[in-house]
């Protein structure tokens, strides 16, 4: 069985997209700077000397992501910027939208969206069903991993930092008003370090245990 991850791309002040998200800017304003170490322009992404086989400690993690990667779980507002954007699902696997609003499966060429309406944590169950031996990937916006975390369902934290202040927009970790319990920390143990010049990409396990009363 695969884990629960979260793998997202966040500015030196913590945010994940910029200020104003829209159809128009669907990272935000600012916000297009967190991915170049994704789609190049600068990033480690050097093509090996065959001309086929990306090369590169950036490409290195990308890759990654997609090979271990057997379901998405995203927000509604993330499936409603993004749907025709992507022209598929976000990535070639089952992905399940947490939403308020029913709606029946959409199937697409890649794989298919599911609706979820009872919640992030059931969204994540069904999505480990299908995923099988390969990991859920909660994809965003910073919502629905806040809510992820909240609940207590969050595996593993993957953080591309990019030297980069946007100084408005989402912050992916603020979690203070989610549903924590209030006997309850998450404490993170680093795993995995690759640093480029385009980000730092950083991976933490997820680690329980109670706060102590003071």
């Amino acid at each position: 069985m695969g884990i629960v991850r979260v793998s997202s791309s966040v500015s030196l002040d913590g945010f994940s997209a910029g200020p104003d998200v829209s159809t128009d800017a669907p990272m935000g304003v600012g916000g297009e700077r967190l991915h170049r170490w994704l789609f190049g322009g600068g990033a480690d992404r050097d093509v090996a000397a065959d001309g086929t086989t990306p090369g590169g400690d950036d490409a290195a993690v990308s890759a990654e992501l997609f090979a271990r990667t057997g379901a998405v779980v995203v927000g509604r507002r993330t499936y409603d910027i993004g749907v025709d954007l992507w022209g598929d699902t976000p990535f070639p696997v089952p992905t399940f939208v947490v939403t308020h609003r029913a709606q029946e499966t959409r199937p697409m060429t890649s794989a298919s969206f599911t609706f979820v309406t009872d919640g992030v944590a059931s969204a994540v169950a069904q999505a480990v069903t299908v995923a099988g031996d390969r990991d859920v990937l909660v994809m965003g916006g910073a919502e629905v991993v806040r809510q992820a975390l909240a609940a207590g369902v969050v595996d593993e934290i993957v953080l591309n930092v990019v030297p980069v202040l946007l100084h408005r927009g989402s912050r992916l970790l603020d979690v203070a008003g989610a549903r924590h319990t209030a006997l309850e920390t998450t404490e993170l143990e680093r795993t995995g370090l690759v640093a480029t010049a385009e980000a730092t990409h950083l991976t933490f396990r997820v680690v329980r245990r109670p706060a102590t009363r003071g």
